[in-house]
C-alpha cells in the first residue's frame, strides 16, 4: 500500500508541473505544442538520468524510485497527449507539422535518455 501511494503522490506533482508547463508553452507554438515536447523530452532526459542512478549502485532506493521515476515521471510526460495532438495535426492537414514534431520527439526523446544516463555516470 505504501508504494501505490508513492506513486500517487509522485504522479500527481508530475501532472500538475505537467499542467503548468503545457499550459504556459503550448499558446507559444502553433502546430508544434512546445509545451508538451518540453515535458517529454525534460521527462525522458530525467527517467535515464533517475535509472541509471539507481543501476549505478544504491543510490536510490526502491520506495524513491517508485515515487520519482513510476510516480512523478509517469504523471510529467504525456504520451497519451502526444498521440492526440498528432491526430489533431493529421486531422488538420499539417502533415510537415505531424512528421517534424513526431520525428523530432521521439529522436530527441531518445538522446534525453541517453544523456540522463551519461550525466548519471558522472556522479
Amino acid at each position: 500500500m505504501k508504494q501505490a501511494l508513492l506513486v500517487f503522490i509522485g504522479g500527481g506533482f508530475g501532472s500538475a508541473l505537467r499542467y503548468f508547463v503545457s499550459k504556459n508553452l503550448n499558446p507559444f507554438s502553433q502546430h508544434f505544442y512546445l509545451g508538451t515536447f518540453a515535458v517529454n523530452i525534460i521527462g525522458c532526459l530525467l527517467i535515464g538520468f533517475l535509472l541509471a542512478l539507481s543501476a549505478k549502485g544504491k543510490l536510490l532506493n526502491e520506495n524513491q524510485l517508485l515515487l520519482l521515476a513510476t510516480g512523478f515521471c509517469g504523471g510529467f510526460t504525456t504520451f497519451s497527449t502526444f498521440a492526440f495532438e498528432k491526430h489533431t495535426l493529421l486531422k488538420s492537414g499539417f502533415l510537415l507539422h505531424f512528421s517534424v514534431y513526431t520525428i523530432t520527439s521521439v529522436v530527441v526523446g531518445i538522446i534525453a535518455v541517453a544523456l540522463g544516463i551519461w550525466l548519471a555516470k558522472l556522479i
